[in-house]
């Protein structure tokens, strides 16, 4: 019997094998070459999902819709001002209206326990756009990414270095300790992960042969390393801990020392975006304002380099959460 995921929701990798996360990945290849021939593939024309929102986004949401619009399925967007989610009407009523009117839905926002929710009282698929536990879908355009300039994801030296308990970090440990990639964070040890995922992560290795380390040592960490990944420094909702993260974070930005210190030319940068690289946006005016800084997880001078992969990794997003899609109403 062919391998199926139809009906699943992706809240998490952890909830997927590595059989069915290869799947993901190639279908999503499968839909990048029919985009790229420019060859119609709108084979589920009459669905319709609900795409809702809590946080803003814009590679999200861009991915979503184009996503939908190429496989012929109708999204109806609906914004934090758009639904009574858990204020006027519990997420279960919501989940359960929404799952009678739409054969999916797409969840980003606040807590894991409201995409979780949706997926449990809904009765369709449910796939997380982010929360500030998980980031499943960026994993996926993360690994198509890695495949598409290392060449493989099995035995690839990926080492975050950021804040090693955001959802960014959790959700490349997971993804990494499923498809047998040694997975390192650095980062301060007063922004290590959690104990029990780490374990959950290390069990997971077991199988894929995958490894997991942490360290708060940089320049030992990226060494022979094949991608160096980081993310901003305080989440959406978080502007208030930037002082706070700017003093323990400082020592770890990415810059074109620590790429070098790899000793890998072909090194590979990535960054889920939006990234704090240069002074072109208020929020980097602010930043220097307020702190002095002209950048802040990584330089302008690795951002633009021949390393960073950065749009390859946005574009992807989109194949990515059209394989999801399609593979699961």
């Amino acid at each position: 019997m062919a391998l199926s995921i139809r009906g699943r929701s992706l809240l998490g990798l952890k909830d997927f094998t590595e059989a069915e996360i290869r799947l993901m990945l190639d279908t999503a290849k499968h839909y990048k070459k029919l985009k790229q021939k420019g060859e119609l593939h709108q084979y589920q024309k009459g669905k319709s999902i609900a795409l809702l929102f809590e946080k803003t986004s814009t590679r999200t949401r861009c991915a979503f819709e184009v996503a939908a619009y190429d496989l012929g399925i109708n999204a109806v967007f609906l914004g934090k001002d758009d639904i009574q989610l858990g204020k006027k009407e519990s997420i279960e009523d919501t989940a359960k209206v929404l799952g009678r009117m739409f054969d999916g839905i797409e969840f980003r926002g606040f807590k894991q326990e409201s995409v979780d929710a949706l997926a449990k009282y809904s009765g369709v698929p449910v796939w997380n756009g982010l929360t500030d536990t998980y980031h499943p879908t960026q994993i996926l355009a993360d690994f198509l990414t890695i495949e598409e300039h290392v060449g493989k994801l099995k035995g690839v030296k990926l080492v975050y270095i950021g804040d090693g308990r955001n959802n960014m970090s959790n959700s490349l440990m997971v993804g990494s300790s499923k498809m047998g990639l040694h997975y390192v964070v650095v980062a301060p040890k007063e922004l290590w992960p959690e104990e029990s995922l780490i374990k959950m992560c290390r069990d997971f290795c077991k199988e894929s042969g995958g490894t997991i380390e942490v360290t708060d040592d940089i320049d030992q960490a990226v060494k022979d390393a094949d991608v160096l990944y980081t993310d901003v420094w305080a989440s959406m909702g978080e502007e208030d801990k930037f002082a706070e993260r700017i003093k323990l974070l400082k020592p770890y930005k990415v810059t074109m020392d620590v790429v070098k210190a790899t000793g890998n030319p072909d090194v590979i940068f990535m960054h889920a975006l939006p990234s704090f690289h240069d002074l072109n946006t208020a929020m980097g005016q602010e930043m220097k304002q307020k702190f002095g800084l002209n950048d802040m997880e990584v330089t302008d001078e690795v951002f633009l380099s021949k390393h960073s992969v950065v749009f390859d990794e946005a574009e992807n997003r989109m194949h990515t959460i059209k394989a999801v899609i399609a593979l699961t109403i």
